[in-house]
């Protein structure tokens, strides 16, 4: 089992890889429909929309959210350092 990159995720089944793609390092849900990964913005931008909607923050707490997982996550590293 492998987790992904950019938001943690742990892919279990093909299905949950990018493009079904095991060799992939990252999840169906932080890739573009052409299989590349998203890149922070467009990352940052979808986590902070779901933690809006699944818990019900504010944007600026949601972004805020997010920004302190990504920060823990290899994809973005470059991004905080």
């Amino acid at each position: 089992m492998k987790n992904c990159i950019a938001c943690g995720m742990p892919m279990r089944k093909t299905s949950e890889f990018a493009m079904c793609d095991e060799s992939k390092d990252y999840c169906v849900y932080c890739a573009r429909p052409d299989g590349t990964m998203q890149s922070f913005e467009e990352k940052k931008e979808n986590l902070t929309n779901f933690i809006i909607k699944t818990q019900g923050l504010s944007g600026e707490v949601a972004e805020n959210a997010a920004l302190s997982m990504m920060r823990k996550l290899p994809a973005w590293e470059d991004h905080f350092t």
